[in-house]
């Protein structure tokens, strides 16, 4: 069979900047496994809270990613995030605002500056991209012993966030988290597998509940959960 000819409309000349604009944008360059780690837990986290409600922050039936203003009612979320963020070369200011009457709550603000938002932006949704797909994508067949362990320590990453950004829900028989992401909910039902663990996802009232039985099931992933990620040299 002949092989269907491309025309070439020759009509216009031929140009650099003609041809460079019909080539695909250039994807966003490979991340190393210690940036890819630190960047798909951030985007976890903030997946796990709603983004104030600011234009331009909140988009209809999507999860934002990466609000530049993101609120948490955790300390403990708060600090964990700035960390990896720094990490990422990625400076933010902590801002603690007090409320309530009868009950008072504090609540944590990290604002990321103008100029360091384009790069935020692409390392968070970089992050999750490749975070997900790697968790998400099944094994490959001969892949390296780095790449196998690699995604193990997603999935921890996966659960770390959850378990300090999302709702606990704790019961005698289960470990869960009340989460608004989908999304999220199945990379950690796919990361709980990736550590041995079955995990349910269903819906519960205005969210998502993923759990976890008690006893070993929880500790495995509470345990996975308290490793930090350490370099790890690729194959």
């Amino acid at each position: 069979m002949t092989a269907e000819p491309i025309l070439l409309d020759r009509s216009r000349p031929s140009s650099a900047g003609a041809t460079s604009s019909l080539r695909p944008p250039s994807a966003p360059p490979p991340l190393d496994w210690t940036t890819l780690a630190d960047a798909f837990e951030t985007a976890c986290l903030l997946r796990c809270m709603p983004p104030p409600a600011s234009p331009g922050n909140r988009q209809a039936g999507q999860q934002p990613v990466r609000p530049t203003t993101i609120e948490f009612n955790r300390e403990e979320a708060a600090r964990r995030t700035r960390r990896l963020l720094d990490r990422l070369d990625i400076p933010v200011r902590h801002e603690v605002v007090v409320g309530g009457l009868r009950r008072r709550y504090e609540l944590h603000r990290l604002h990321v500056g103008r100029e360091h938002r384009p790069t935020y932006a692409a390392m968070v949704e970089n992050g999750w991209r490749r975070g997900r797909r790697e968790l998400l994508g099944g094994p490959v067949p001969g892949a390296s012993t780095a790449r196998r362990l690699w995604r193990t320590r997603l999935a921890a990453a996966a659960w770390r966030a959850a378990l300090l950004a999302g709702g606990r829900h704790v019961r005698r028989h289960i470990l869960g988290v009340r989460i608004t992401d989908r999304e999220l909910g199945a990379v950690l039902v796919r990361g709980a597998a990736l550590l041995d663990v079955p995990a349910l996802l269903r819906p519960n009232a205005g969210c998502f509940l993923v759990s976890v039985a008690y006893g070993p099931d929880r500790d495995r992933i509470l345990r996975y959960a308290a490793e930090e990620a350490m370099p790890y040299p690729v194959a």
